[in-house]
């Protein structure tokens, strides 16, 4: 019998035969989204406990809806020893920071929360003075993480937020828990950000995902575009559909610009990118939102190792789609 699992952004289809052959299925609430993963062996596997774990894990190192977590108290001001897991998105923030020239940048929490998306509302207008005052707190170059492992900050009002990275991260470290089990063939996807491994076993090919078609203020899913994945992540960022009204009756995009402090809808209605692993395409796909078509198309074709399909306005007002050079074999129009 066919089974088609429908996601946020994306989907798979499988179905069922013998054990071997058969997809085991797990799902649950994780990180304010939800957690579907699938994957295949000889044997019943439950992993639910070894996830929660590594999710419990993940969000005391570094949730900023959890007041007791480290981030939460680095944002508080107090100095700690961060662990190795805060350490590697750290260093890969820094990173693409550089490599974005500043479009990803996790101390824009504090705008996040300036414009009522983060876990922290601030009780201010959103208007310009505001915004320039609160930009003097923004620029991950003012961050540091020394030998000791403790992060350094040259303001205490920087607030950092990995939000952006943490669910790919996520993702990854589950990836790792499987394979350590003996998985080689699975599909993980939180809230969109998805890596596969090895082949959907049962229909003896890739591991096939669709692209969710932009269409601002509905919340049915249609799909443009199916990839083909080969050992890789990918990542959908969009800012069609989450937004926040402001007093002023201004919609406020939850994508923030970094280098301005401004909530702006850019060019790009939807950035889905793919790499190797799914930490790295969830940041750029949030840096590419705020980068804008044109600065984004000059990353994607300067970095070798990472693909991507944009969904934009052009100069006539009208979608068109950017499909990278080394995605064209792997990617179909439905």
């Amino acid at each position: 019998m066919k089974k088609v699992i429908i996601l946020v952004g994306l989907f798979f289809v499988s179905c069922t035969s013998n054990l071997s052959n058969q997809p085991q299925v797990y799902t649950q609430e994780a990180l304010g989204t939800y957690l579907s993963m699938t994957y295949f062996a000889d044997e019943r596997k439950d992993f639910s406990q070894a996830v929660d774990s590594t999710i419990n894990a993940i969000n005391q190192s570094m949730s900023t809806y959890i007041d007791t977590s480290d981030i939460s108290q680095i944002n508080q001001g107090k100095q700690l020893s961060v662990d190795d897991m805060f350490k590697d998105n750290f260093l890969k923030a820094k990173e693409i920071h550089q490599l974005t020239k500043g479009y990803f940048d996790p101390t824009v929490g504090l705008l996040v929360n300036y414009y009522g998306f983060g876990p922290q509302k601030l009780s201010l207008e959103v208007n310009d003075h505001n915004t320039d005052s609160l930009m003097q707190y923004v620029g991950f170059d003012q961050v540091e993480l020394n030998a000791q492992q403790q992060i350094i900050k040259k303001h205490p009002s920087i607030y950092i937020d990995f939000n952006a990275i943490a669910k790919g991260y996520t993702v990854d470290r589950i990836g790792v828990l499987l394979e350590q089990n003996g998985i080689s063939n699975y599909i993980i996807d939180i809230g969109g950000e998805i890596l596969a491994k090895g082949n959907n076993v049962e229909r003896d090919n890739s591991w096939r995902v669709g692209i969710d078609r932009p269409a601002e203020g509905n919340n049915e899913r249609a799909y443009d575009y199916i990839v083909a994945l080969n050992n890789q992540a990918i990542a959908t960022s969009g800012n069609y559909r989450k937004y926040n009204e402001g007093a002023d009756g201004e919609k406020y995009v939850h994508t923030i610009d970094p280098l301005s402090g401004k909530s702006v809808k850019s060019d790009v209605l939807s950035a889905s990118v793919i790499t190797s692993d799914c930490m790295t395409a969830d940041a750029y796909a949030t840096a590419f939102m705020s980068m804008g078509y044109q600065k984004s198309v000059e990353i994607i074709e300067s970095l070798d190792e990472i693909e991507a399909l944009f969904i934009f306005i052009d100069d006539a007002n009208q979608i068109q789609t950017y499909v990278s050079k080394g995605l064209e074999d792997f990617i179909e129009k439905i």
